[in-house]
């Protein structure tokens, strides 16, 4: 299986990322970015023709950016 690619894994971190920022401080400019964030993750075009395994893979996986 291929790695993942950089720009899921991130758009994944930031989908977390903003999820917990929504559950501290819930509005609408945080809930239509992770609706926009969720479009990326779940219409990547890694998915196309890739078993669950690979989404599992996303999910299971602990990635770790250097900082920024």
């Amino acid at each position: 299986m291929r790695p993942i690619p950089d720009d899921l894994v991130r758009a994944h971190e930031e989908w977390h990322s903003t999820y917990r920022q929504l559950a501290v401080c819930p509005h609408s400019e945080l809930r239509r970015r992770l609706i926009r964030l969720s479009v990326q993750v779940v219409f990547h075009p890694y998915w196309r023709g890739r078993p669950s395994q690979a989404w599992a893979a996303l999910h299971g996986a602990r990635h770790v950016r250097p900082a920024a």
